[in-house]
């Protein structure tokens, strides 16, 4: 709980703006910390041809940074976190994993109901790292000025430098240049938290010490299914197989042999038989089909039906159709209704479904009631405003940043990465993940930085306990390594 609180005043309409924080003080596990809650102005430089025109307001974008009393700031860690979307605030990571106050909401099967309730988080990384989390413009707290262009930061470029410029904007305000520096994202910021690497090192001669990446994508084209490219198919198979023993479909079998043999298949029988295409023998076809059919827990007819090759929506509303139940993307261990259980696509994600109001709830009364920072703007958990969200600059190509996470790499050989995987994943499948990882260009002397860490659980996986205990530690081990 707060002990003491102060606030700086908002501007007006009429005035430029003006940082807008509130100041807090608490204590969780022992730990005496400051929590800063509030809008930080983003400013740009701007020039009329070769003149100066100073320095001008162009968002404010919403931060909580969480900082241990006492502590030396030039030596003590910060970890800068974020999520994903494209358009989600950083509430997950928030409230669910890294800071000293989380969401008590159950877990698959076992749900609590509204209103919900926060707890404290006696194994938050604040243990370990001073914290700060931000939410991109349009997400959260965060907005354009009055009469600046919120288009300018929904894309690639414009959110990477927007995000790059807060880190370096709190950092030198608050003489953390000598501090070791982290970046926790996940989801697409996995992919933000890759290119910022490289930008902070490009543009600001800012080197980090190391990557969470929580749900890793750094190549969106691993995740795309297209009529004509085969990738994802294979990459995806080892996560509908996890998801088909947690549903029973695999008897007693243990997950790790399941995996196993759903690994091998994916390696190399399975993209061969999908590149033979109509080149298959009909015993070929036939043995494809079953082994499919087994590891998925699909009927071999749908295998059959679907020439091979089961899209990840289809699968979620198809695997448990005879039980009238469809299975969760961000967590298959998740189940949910529909409307009825003859469509081709589920209505709604039940594992989204089943986070949407817990996290919600807990913010709007967290940031309010316990940190004092008071909007009467909307709390934007999740951002629509943010589509369509620009990819220009990939044109023509698959999106993907493992090249400058590689450049960044090469450039700083301390830089390591952990890359945090969840089984039921079935956003960002873990094998999808290792794939990239195995392409990334980096010499064999710096293989040795990246790790790989495995839950039984799904996108968000701190929401089972057993994984969110695990997944502490392994981030407080990397932190202090």
């Amino acid at each position: 709980m707060a002990d003491e609180q102060s606030k700086n005043g908002a501007a007006t309409p009429d005035t430029e703006p003006a940082d807008d924080l509130s100041v807090t003080h608490h204590q969780v596990a022992g730990l005496r910390y400051t929590a800063t809650a509030g809008r930080i102005v983003l400013r740009g430089e701007s020039h009329t041809e070769d003149a100066f025109d100073g320095h001008k307001a162009k968002a404010e974008m919403f931060v909580v940074a969480y900082t241990l009393d006492g502590a030396d700031p030039g030596t003590r860690p910060v970890t800068f976190a974020f999520n994903g979307g494209p358009g989600s605030s950083s509430v997950w990571l928030h409230l669910g994993l890294l800071g000293p106050r989380r969401v008590v909401m159950g877990d698959a099967g076992a749900l609590t109901g509204p209103p919900y309730g926060l707890t404290d988080n006696t194994e938050t990384l604040l243990q370990h790292s001073d914290l700060v989390f931000i939410d991109p413009v349009s997400t959260g707290y965060s907005r354009a000025v009055k009469g600046g262009k919120s288009k300018d930061y929904h894309g690639f470029t414009g959110d990477v430098e927007s995000v790059g410029e807060l880190i370096r904007l709190w950092t030198s305000r608050h003489g953390r240049w000598t501090s070791p520096k982290f970046l926790c994202g996940e989801s697409y910021g996995t992919l933000r938290a890759a290119a910022l690497a490289h930008h902070l090192q490009d543009r600001h001669g800012m080197w980090l010490n190391g990557l969470m990446l929580v749900s890793s994508v750094l190549n969106i084209g691993t995740l795309e299914f297209h009529p004509h490219l085969d990738l994802a198919y294979p990459l995806f198979l080892p996560t509908y197989a996890a998801i088909a023993h947690y549903h029973g479909l695999h008897g007693d079998r243990p997950l790790p042999e399941v995996l196993a043999e759903a690994e091998e298949f994916a390696e190399r029988d399975y993209p061969w038989a999908l590149d033979r295409g109509a080149r298959l023998s009909g015993e070929q076809r036939a043995d494809t089909v079953s082994r499919l059919a087994r590891l998925t827990g699909l009927s071999e007819d749908y295998v059959d039906r679907v020439d091979l090759r089961p899209e990840h929506v289809r699968y979620f509303t198809e695997l448990l159709r005879s039980r009238r139940r469809t299975v969760g993307r961000l967590d298959g261990r998740f189940t949910g209704w529909d409307a009825d259980y003859g469509r081709e696509h589920w209505t709604s994600d039940p594992s989204f479904d089943a986070i949407m109001g817990p996290y919600t709830a807990a913010i709007n009364h967290y940031l309010r009631g316990e940190l004092g920072f008071h909007n009467d703007l909307p709390y934007r958990a999740i951002s629509s405003d943010v589509h369509p969200w620009s990819f220009k600059e990939f044109e023509g190509q698959h999106i993907n940043v493992a090249d400058k996470l590689a450049a960044a790499m090469r450039a700083n050989p301390h830089l390591r990465v952990q890359v945090a995987c969840g089984y039921h994943d079935g956003a960002t499948p873990y094998y999808a993940s290792e794939h990239t990882f195995a392409h990334l260009e980096i010499p064999a002397e710096l293989r040795g930085n990246v790790e790989f860490k495995y839950y039984e659980a799904g996108h968000m996986m701190y929401v089972h306990e057993p994984s969110r205990l695990a997944q502490s530690q392994h981030l407080a081990d990397f932190v202090t390594a």
